[in-house]
């Protein structure tokens, strides 16, 4: 099992401990989906996510501080969905949906 993938496969398990249940592996096995523009790659030793355009790297490889940030950002999106989603949503699955990832 590659480094990358056992990282995105601990930090999965860590995310669903704290509640977010679902995140889905892209399958590259350095991806990870948390909500719909919230992603976190893991590369050259360190977790990066973005949220539409901002980016941001987590200061360690651990991925247990790095699911905590992320369940605490994802948490945010959920109480206060962002102007911007239903438009995102849109163009990426190809409809609107009711509900929120």
């Amino acid at each position: 099992m590659s480094e990358s993938r056992a990282a995105i496969q601990k930090l999965h398990s860590d995310l669903i401990e704290l509640g977010v249940n679902g995140a889905y592996e892209l399958g590259d096995d350095a991806t990870l989906c948390v909500w719909i523009s919230l992603v976190v790659v893991y590369r050259d030793g360190y977790f990066r996510w973005w949220e539409g355009a901002s980016r941001c790297r987590h200061p360690g490889d651990d991925p247990r501080g790095c699911a905590v940030r992320v369940a605490r950002r994802h948490a945010g999106l959920i109480k206060e969905v962002p102007p911007w989603w239903e438009d995102q949503n849109e163009v990426l699955r190809g409809e609107t949906v009711d509900d929120y990832p």
